[in-house]
């Protein structure tokens, strides 16, 4: 025989059916491997479930209550009996237990009992919308979403104050009912959930009148979340026992946060770096120049060296998001875009070109020759050679 099913829920002997349910609900909210994984914990829970599922059935209870094992098969035993109800002849193998094997039936009393009206809650998908900063350096944000919540007025029994469950007149609580029907094996029983108490046993005659019996009400919620910094677009968080409350004051579901990062006008980022392009005039490319430039920590001073052509990248280590799952920061990547001049007034051409002859790029013009002359004649002879 196991431990003292009584002394496992923490009841008296003569505890009513509410008080072992009630006992036992307490015990799976605390010790449900959803809610608690531990291993010693699961052990518990098998131990509490096994004690809920004789005590709740009055035919097994009695068994216990006698000394004998609850769980022993029956119908095996003494005498031969006749082609009866479920059995056939001196062999005393009940057929019902043919039946349930095979299709899930069962003698009522020797099945599966009452279903369990505590049930865990769903898991909730919250979408967070995010700017590049608040992803880069994490935040603290308040979340508001629609959930399922307990019900304060009956605090997850369902029943209006005042008022409790009452075992079911149709199944007188087993949560199913049988049925008898005749073939040419013999009486063959099948047994179904009790259409009048869902499979749970009890029925509510006068529910609360917040939450029409189920236990939970829907409403809004806010709650503070901490966002981890270095999250990116589509990562997930999950929130574990933060979800739905369950019917009748079930456990908690998961709450699974998802990243939704908003673009900057400035910064592309590919994981943890940040890229950019800069267009600077074709003078400051060639002469060199110092300019300020915003980036996530602030204003830095950026030194543009002389003769910088285009592609040019600047990095700036250490600049860009931080690592989600180790210290340090990815970096900062400047392109440089050099622009070229599209349209040109008579002095800044001539000025122009004076600077193309003063570094033998150019010749007056008639005097170019294929081969020798600077640089603008040597694209107009590669065009012209296509």
């Amino acid at each position: 025989m196991a431990r003292d099913y009584y002394e496992i829920l923490g009841v008296r002997r003569d505890a009513s059916q509410d008080e072992i349910k009630k006992a036992y609900r307490r015990l799976a909210r605390e010790l449900h491997p959803d809610v608690n994984p531990d291993p010693a914990t699961q052990d518990r829970f098998k131990e509490v479930t096994q004690a809920y599922e004789v005590l709740s059935d009055d035919s097994k209870r009695r068994m216990f209550d006698m000394g004998a094992d609850p769980f022993a098969p029956s119908g095996g035993g003494g005498g031969g009996g006749g082609a009866g109800a479920g059995g056939f002849g001196a062999s005393g193998f009940p057929f019902d237990d043919i039946m349930n094997a095979f299709f899930g039936g069962g003698q009522a009393g020797a099945g599966r009992g009452p279903r369990d009206r505590v049930r865990r809650g769903r898991s909730i998908k919250v979408r967070i919308e995010m700017d590049l900063s608040e992803t880069a350096f994490g935040v603290t944000k308040d979340v508001t979403f629609p959930t399922a919540v307990l019900c304060d007025t009956c605090q997850g029994e369902g029943a209006a104050k005042g008022s409790q469950r009452h075992t079911c007149d149709m199944c007188q609580g087993r949560g199913e009912v049988s049925q008898v029907a005749r073939s040419f094996l013999g009486q063959v029983m099948t047994t179904r959930p009790c259409p009048q108490c869902s499979g749970q046993g009890t029925i509510i005659t006068d529910p609360c009148a917040d939450c029409a019996g189920e236990g939970r009400v829907r409403e809004k919620v806010t709650r503070k979340v901490q966002i981890p910094a270095g999250v990116e677009d589509g990562t997930q968080i999950q929130l574990a026992g933060e979800g739905e409350v369950g019917p009748n004051g079930g456990p908690r579901g998961d709450i699974f946060l998802e990243i939704v990062q908003r673009p900057h006008p400035t910064f592309e980022r590919r994981g943890d770096d940040l890229h950019c392009t800069i267009t600077v005039p074709m003078t400051a490319a060639a002469l060199g120049a110092s300019f300020t430039f915003e980036t996530l920590d602030g204003t830095e001073e950026i030194d543009l060296r002389p003769g910088t052509s285009s592609g040019h990248v600047i990095t700036l280590s250490g600049h860009g998001t931080r690592h989600l799952d180790s210290s340090g920061r990815g970096d900062l990547m400047i392109q440089v875009d050099v622009e070229t001049p599209a349209k040109l007034d008579e002095e800044q051409e001539a000025l122009l070109r004076k600077f193309a002859e003063l570094r033998g790029e150019d010749q007056p013009p008639g005097k170019f020759s294929p081969g020798h002359g600077g640089l603008f004649s040597r694209l107009r002879d590669a065009f012209s050679a296509r």
